[in-house]
């Protein structure tokens, strides 16, 4: 809820607060902007202290240094350094103005001013654009405070030419309505439309880290719902799945729309705690269903190995964005399981964790469950006779607990042979065959073929 300033219970960390002594004391004008100021207002937790002042980054160098923190130009073509006070980083930049953006990405020119308001003008987003001083308070020239209060984004000025300065701010719109659950002013969102194209000049990784920020937020769904157009410039593989009917008895939706209702079901059925990889997987596990699609004689829609076609997909997809390695090897793995077949018996579910373990060592049990969510998502988003599967599913949740707490073995380091017992019951030399047989002996055990009984094991390698 928005409240007046005076009203928020947070103050300005006094790390913050030093960096603007200290330049205030040399005679110069400092202020708190940006997102500490948007979040106090709303009565939201931060950490992050960015100050903005009339001191030229040189100077200001100078001074905080002399107050003995350490300082490091972080960004001195832009006039921005970096203090680190008590532990803590804070941003100081001189208040400037910018030229051109030619490329879409970067101004052609900085031109450094003495007037905090010709540097709050130049800002993305009104919610972004309030300035805080301890003494002074607040100065909001653009009402931002307003747009808080209505649960706005809205950009600086006019809105089509702050998204052709930089088309990145496009993603940074939804992301911020989806952080904060607001909705986009028309016009901004109008230019967002006219202007989101202009993302085929950003950078893959910097498209990558605000569609990843978007993700986490949780509100992938309604950012499909409400700003496919965008998305679909951002990964041209959501594109095709809008409007696309599926022309199936077990689908109400097209493929976009029931991917949106995905996303938003995983948030329902997890308390909005989902992971970013169980996200990202309800994001992408239906991408290939455009390219796999068919339809038989009676004009019923199939996509036939859509999960295996899918999971290189969703790989390409994320490394495109340059995503880390720890993220896309677990949501390849969702998505080309998510169709898997689990039954609720004991055996079944060793075989799926087991298939985790081997894609994604030691986070077995994590994306097991994880999986099983976004089967109950999926079921949800079908048609009423389909989501009854989400009961199913309840049942083998019960025996994957029950699997988990009795020790059951899914992983090499379960058995109850090591690889110093194989080679002493076989008499073969260390190498590549001791790890093949512990592997046999796992797939054995996870299959109810042996028990995991050490003297049960080792008479089954003298045979």
């Amino acid at each position: 809820m928005f409240r007046r300033f005076e009203d928020v219970a947070y103050e300005l960390p006094e790390f913050g607060r030093k960096v603007i002594r200290a330049l205030e004391d040399a005679g110069f004008e400092a202020w708190a902007v940006g997102g500490w100021v948007r979040d106090a207002l709303l009565d939201a937790p931060s950490h992050d202290v960015d100050v903005t002042t009339s001191a030229h980054w040189r100077d200001a160098e100078k001074i905080l240094a002399s107050c003995g923190y350490a300082v490091h130009r972080t960004g001195a073509a832009h006039g921005t350094i970096t203090a680190v006070v008590e532990g803590e980083p804070v941003e100081v930049t001189t208040y400037r103005v910018e030229g051109d953006y030619t490329d879409h990405r970067h101004p052609d020119e900085v031109r450094f001013v003495d007037d905090i308001r010709l540097d709050l003008a130049r800002r993305d987003f009104t919610v972004n654009a309030i300035a805080y001083h301890p003494e002074r308070g607040i100065l909001d020239p653009f009402d931002g405070r307003g747009d808080l209060g209505r649960g706005l984004i809205r950009a600086v000025g006019d809105p089509r030419r702050r998204f052709e300065e930089d088309a990145l701010r496009v993603l940074r719109a939804v992301r911020f309505a989806c952080r904060l659950g607001f909705d986009i002013e028309p016009q901004t969102q109008q230019a967002l439309l006219e202007c989101a194209d202009g993302l085929e000049d950003i950078a893959s990784e910097r498209i990558g880290q605000e569609l990843d920020g978007i993700v986490r937020t949780g509100r992938m769904g309604w950012a499909l719902m409400n700003e496919a157009e965008v998305l679909g410039e951002a990964i041209p593989e959501l594109a095709a799945m809008a409007g696309f009917d599926q022309h199936s008895p077990y689908h109400a939706y097209d493929v976009l729309e029931h991917t949106a209702r995905v996303c938003m079901a995983v948030e329902e059925f997890t308390g909005g705690m989902a992971s970013p990889a169980l996200r990202w997987a309800a994001l992408l596990h239906d991408v290939a269903k455009p390219v796999t699609f068919t339809q038989d004689d009676a004009g019923q829609g199939h996509f036939f190995g859509h999960p295996k076609v899918g999971a290189p997909m969703c790989e390409k997809i994320m490394r495109r964005l340059a995503l880390p390695g720890e993220l896309v090897a677990p949501t390849r793995t969702l998505v080309r399981l998510h169709d898997h077949y689990v039954k609720p018996t004991r055996r079944s579910v060793r075989r799926t964790l087991l298939k985790f373990e081997n894609a994604c060592p030691g986070r077995a049990e994590a994306l097991t469950f994880a999986l099983l969510d976004l089967k109950r998502a999926d079921a949800v988003s079908k048609v009423d006779r389909v989501a009854g599967y989400a009961v199913e599913l309840d049942k083998i949740s019960a025996v994957l607990r029950r699997v988990i707490a009795d020790g059951e073995a899914f992983r090499m380091t379960d058995l109850a042979v090591s690889g110093r017992d194989v080679m002493e019951a076989t008499g073969i030399r260390p190498g590549p065959g001791v790890g093949m047989i512990l592997r046999e002996l796992l797939l054995c055990v996870v299959n109810g073929e042996l028990p995991n009984d050490r003297d049960t094991l080792l008479r089954s390698l003298r045979v």
